[in-house]
């Protein structure tokens, strides 16, 4: 897929505007981009293959890719690298970030760079539901990119034996309870050898939990990332059902349950569904041995979704050449066409409506129309969590999250102990 991918971009570049590549230039402008590579599916080489295109029709720029490990740890190598005074120029980072970087100072607002009439229409062609995440105190700060939502993968050939339709996912939350309890295995001694169902509880808990949250109509945080609402009745009664599942129910394995190995033991078919990002579609196309399915995660008093991933965003002390040779690269990697060609390799969004009218997603979608489940989701998905002091207030809900999960704390106790710790750290911040 991805040599066709190459090709198509090829192709493409004959048709684009960018026309044919001038000679090459004497000094080229030089922007380092970094990615983290640590995600869902396999997007190096594509990466490496949109860079070298990107420089075939513009030889006045040289773009230095640098694979910097989880989104945890590209945060904290570009902020390191700022500080030091050799930012990037850009870097693909959690959109959740962007508070982190606006307090920083590390970023600079798309607005400044693009201006004109047609800089604004292009920002405002992107789902609103990804801008949530992009966009603070009237300006643009971040352009969606590598972006997610969370979607319920199923083996239809574990529902056939288990007596249910292969073709139909588990609508709610109580449907989820019933499915999960005829899909759930043991030996003869006990031993379960096919979990009903395995909803990751490391790596994003916050994120999951969300995937609870957002289907029971609670928002846990507020637009200017000042305030928390993580102890709210609807916040309660969806840990409540997480916990259930296992502590209750006996379909889904008690303690952490590990965001990495979810799609593995889903290829392995030690558990008939998982919740995990969009983002692992391509990976499980590529190497499932059975049929599956993809839904929208199980409503209860709706659908729902946060969104996830990572923007691009634009680094401070970079000269005005950089950052306009960096405006240049995110317009080129976010045109419909390219956009559409990013979606296809790696099971990532199409970040903006146009691209799903292009011809390469069109025909996408008729072979792969599993592929459309997150785009239609994105109608009832809200932000993902972001706030000021992000990552000690995403830390201090994660953890009080695993505890309940473990059985050390009730949900409500934990949620309060979460809510607690998330209003001192934001105290300085409510003025």
């Amino acid at each position: 897929m991805r040599r066709v991918l190459l090709k198509s971009m090829a192709a493409l570049a004959v048709s684009t505007a960018f026309g044919v590549a001038p000679a090459l230039a004497a000094n080229p402008v030089e922007v380092s981009l970094y990615y983290p590579v640590a995600v869902g599916g396999p997007v190096t080489k594509t990466i490496d293959g949109m860079v070298a295109e990107f420089e075939k029709q513009n030889p006045d720029i040289k773009i230095k890719a640098v694979y910097a490990g989880t989104y945890q740890e590209s945060i904290v190598k570009a902020l390191t690298a700022y500080k030091s005074g050799t930012p990037p120029t850009i870097a693909v980072l959690l959109s959740t970030d962007l508070f982190t970087l606006i307090d920083e100072n590390a970023i600079v607002p798309i607005d400044g760079l693009a201006s004109t009439p047609d800089d604004k229409k292009w920002i405002g062609g992107f789902y609103k539901s990804f801008m949530e995440n992009s966009q603070t105190g009237g300006k643009t700060w971040g352009i969606p990119f590598q972006r997610s939502t969370i979607v319920m993968f199923w083996n239809k050939n574990l529902f056939k034996e288990a007596g249910l339709n292969p073709d139909k996912a588990p609508a709610n939350w109580a449907e989820t309870v019933s499915y999960a309890k005829k899909l759930t295995k043991a030996d003869a001694n006990g031993n379960v050898t096919q979990w009903g169902v395995k909803i990751p509880s490391t790596g994003f808990t916050y994120w999951i939990f969300q995937g609870m949250t957002t289907p029971n109509d609670t928002i846990l945080m507020n637009s200017a990332g000042t305030q928390t609402y993580f102890d709210k009745p609807g916040a309660v009664e969806a840990l409540q059902y997480w916990v259930d599942l296992s502590a209750k129910h006996k379909v889904m394995p008690s303690g952490v349950i590990e965001w990495g190995t979810t799609p593995k033991d889903f290829l392995e078919q030690k558990a008939a569904m998982v919740w995990t990002t969009t983002g692992n579609l391509t990976n499980l196309r590529a190497n499932a041995t059975f049929p599956f399915g993809v839904a929208m995660l199980p409503a209860n008093k709706h659908p729902g979704s946060p969104t996830g991933g990572g923007n691009f965003y634009v680094f401070n002390k970079t000269s005005p050449e950089q950052q306009k040779a960096a405006m240049k690269f995110i317009r080129w990697a976010t045109e419909p066409q390219r956009a559409a060609q990013w979606s296809i390799a790696t099971g990532y969004v199409a970040t903006r409506p146009d691209a799903w009218e292009t011809p390469e997603m069109k025909k996408y979608l008729q072979e792969v129309p599993a592929a459309g489940v997150a785009r239609d989701q994105l109608q009832y998905s809200v932000a993902e969590l972001s706030t000021h002091d992000n990552q000690r207030v995403t830390k201090a809900l994660n953890d009080n999250l695993q505890a309940a999960l473990s059985g050390t704390k009730t949900p409500e106790a934990a949620l309060k102990d979460a809510q607690r710790e998330a209003t001192r750290i934001l105290r300085s911040w409510q003025r």
